[in-house]
């Protein structure tokens, strides 16, 4: 990455940079980029994404009801700051 390059990025982002900190943001895109492509190494290497494991799948639970509904009623509206005809009064904010 060229400093060409840092200013069209900058200039795309609508920011003035100074010499000194579009210095310091090359180097800093370079350093990003290079562990970038060490991912990429790492991953054509092994041929698939960095931890992504073939035999695995997503394991979900079958919906049930966790409690019996009005369980924690009473608890929560005895914490709450405000209540108001079994319901937690809160400040309007439309």
């Amino acid at each position: 990455m060229n400093e060409e390059d840092v200013r069209k990025l900058a200039a795309l982002c609508r920011i003035d940079l100074t010499d000194e900190e579009a210095d310091k943001l090359r180097s800093d895109m370079e350093s990003i980029l290079g562990y970038i492509s060490e991912i990429k190494e790492v991953v054509a290497l092994n041929g698939s994404a960095v931890g992504q494991a073939d035999t695995h799948r997503n394991i979900l639970r079958e919906d049930e009801e966790p409690h019996v509904s009005g369980m924690y009623t009473e608890d929560i509206l005895a914490a709450a700051p405000d209540q108001e005809d079994g319901y937690v009064k809160v400040k309007a904010i439309l």
